[in-house]
C-alpha cells in the first residue's frame, strides 16, 4: 500500500469516527468532517471557525462517479453539466428537492452545494465531507498549511500537508435552473473562468451559426446522404410540415422541395440558427420558433414531423417523452422521420466525432423499441455505418 493510500484510508477512518481534518484541496486549504454525521462534528467544525450553523458550506466527494450515486435524483441535463465541469476547480450549487446533507446547506435546505476536487493524495476516498476553507470566519484562505490558524491546526484531529497550494478559491456556479432552463451563473469568479464555464455549459452552442453549415459538413461525412435519405423517408403531399431541430434551415429546406403545398413549423433553441435559416427560406410558407426538443410541441396535427442531428442530444428517457408527444402531434396516417447518429453494431463504424455529455445516441433497435412503444409501426428506412434514418408511422 502506498503512502498516498494509506493516507486516504486514515482521512476515512478520521471522518467514520465523527473527526475534523486540515487538508489540501485542488485550490486553497481546507476543514472536513462527516458530511452525514448526526452533527456533533459539523457543529465542532462550525464552532472552530466561529461561523454560523445557518450559513452554508459544501459536500465534497473525491470522486465523481460517487457524487453522482449520492444524487439520484439529478436530472440528465446537470448530470451532463457535472461531468464536463468536474472533477475541478469549482463548486456547483444544486437544486435540493430531496433535502440532503441538511445541515451542510445552512438556512437553505433547498440548495446543496457541492465540489469535487483534484486531490490525488486522497484520491479513492468514498466518503462524501462537508468542507469549508480552513480559516476563521471572514478571515484570509490559506495557501500553505502554515496559514491555517494555529487554532484550527490544534484542535483538529488530523492535519495533511500538501505543500504550497493554488490559492485562488473555487468558482461558484449556480446551476439550480440548469434542468429546467439551462440557466446558470456565476456567484463567485474564482479559479476557473467564466469562459471557461461557459464552453462547458453551453456545449450545445459548440457549433458557430455563421460557420454551421461547413463544420457540419466536416464532422459528419454523410451529412448530405443523410437529407436525401431523410427526403426520400418524408414520403409526398403533406401539406403541414413540423421540423425539430432546424438549425440553419437545411433539413427545412428540403422538405418544403419535397412538398410543395406544404407549410412548415421549424423549433430551435438557438435563435442564432434561427435568424440564418429566416433568411434562406420562404417567409410565406414557415413560421420558426426558439424552443428546446423537451418543451411541449406545437400544436397539430402535423402529416409529417422530422428532425435531422438533433435528438441523440437527449438522453433515453428524454427520448421516450418526444416520441411519446410526436405520436400525439401527428393525425392519422401521420409519418416521423428520424435521421441521426446512432450507435452502431461495430464500434470501428463509428465515424462522427462525439462530445461526452452532449451527444448520446442509441442502437438502431433501441430507437426502434422506443419508436414502438410510444405507438409508432417503425421502420428503418436507411441507414451507413453510424446514420441511420428512421420511420415511424402512425395507422391510418
Amino acid at each position: 500500500m502506498t503512502e498516498r493510500s494509506e493516507q486516504a484510508a486514515t482521512f476515512e477512518r478520521c471522518m467514520s469516527v465523527g473527526g475534523i481534518a486540515v487538508f489540501p484541496a485542488d485550490t486553497v486549504y481546507g476543514l472536513a468532517c462527516d458530511a452525514g454525521n448526526a452533527g456533533d462534528a459539523i457543529r465542532r467544525l462550525y464552532a472552530l471557525k466561529r461561523r454560523p450553523l445557518d450559513k452554508p458550506s459544501a459536500v465534497m466527494f473525491f470522486d465523481l462517479d460517487t457524487a453522482l450515486g449520492a444524487l439520484p435524483e439529478l436530472g440528465d441535463r446537470t448530470r451532463g453539466a457535472l461531468q464536463r465541469l468536474l472533477p475541478g476547480q469549482v463548486s456547483v450549487l444544486l437544486a435540493n428537492p430531496e433535502r440532503r446533507f441538511p445541515l451542510a446547506c445552512g438556512s437553505d435546505p433547498s440548495t446543496l452545494g457541492v465540489r469535487v476536487p483534484v486531490v490525488p493524495s486522497l484520491a479513492g476516498v468514498r466518503w462524501p465531507v462537508l468542507q469549508s476553507s480552513a480559516n476563521l470566519a471572514g478571515g484570509a484562505e490559506a495557501r500553505t498549511l502554515h496559514e491555517v490558524p494555529e487554532s484550527l491546526r490544534a484542535q483538529a484531529d488530523m492535519v495533511i500537508d500538501g505543500g504550497e497550494l493554488p490559492g485562488t478559491p473555487s468558482t461558484v456556479i449556480d446551476l439550480r435552473e440548469y434542468e429546467r432552463e439551462r440557466g446558470w451563473s456565476i456567484v463567485r469568479a474564482g479559479a476557473v473562468s467564466e469562459d471557461d464555464v461557459d464552453a462547458a455549459l453551453r456545449a450545445q452552442y459548440h457549433f458557430d451559426a455563421a460557420t454551421y453549415d461547413d463544420e457540419i459538413r466536416a464532422e459528419v461525412a454523410g451529412y448530405a446522404v443523410l437529407h436525401e435519405q431523410l427526403e426520400l423517408a418524408s414520403g409526398e403531399g403533406a401539406e403541414r410540415v413540423l421540423d425539430l431541430g432546424t438549425g440553419t434551415g437545411e433539413t427545412a429546406r428540403r422538405l418544403l422541395e419535397r412538398h410543395p403545398g406544404a407549410k412548415l413549423v421549424g423549433v430551435d433553441e438557438s435563435g442564432g440558427m434561427l435568424a440564418i435559416a429566416r433568411e434562406r427560406l420562404p417567409g410565406d410558407r414557415v413560421s420558426l420558433l426558439v424552443g428546446r426538443l423537451e418543451d411541449p410541441l406545437p400544436e397539430g396535427p402535423f402529416d409529417l414531423i422530422a428532425s435531422a442531428l438533433a435528438v441523440h442530444h437527449l438522453s433515453a428517457a428524454e427520448k421516450r417523452r418526444l416520441f411519446a408527444r410526436v405520436h400525439v402531434a401527428l393525425g392519422a396516417g401521420g409519418r416521423f422521420v428520424l435521421a441521426d447518429v446512432i450507435v452502431p453494431v461495430n464500434p470501428a463504424d463509428a465515424t462522427v466525432p462525439l462530445t461526452a455529455g452532449f451527444d448520446r445516441p442509441d442502437t438502431l433497435s433501441d430507437l426502434l423499441v422506443m419508436l414502438a412503444e410510444a405507438g409508432f409501426e417503425a421502420s428503418v428506412s436507411w441507414s451507413d455505418r453510424d446514420l441511420a434514418v428512421l420511420v415511424g408511422q402512425v395507422p391510418a
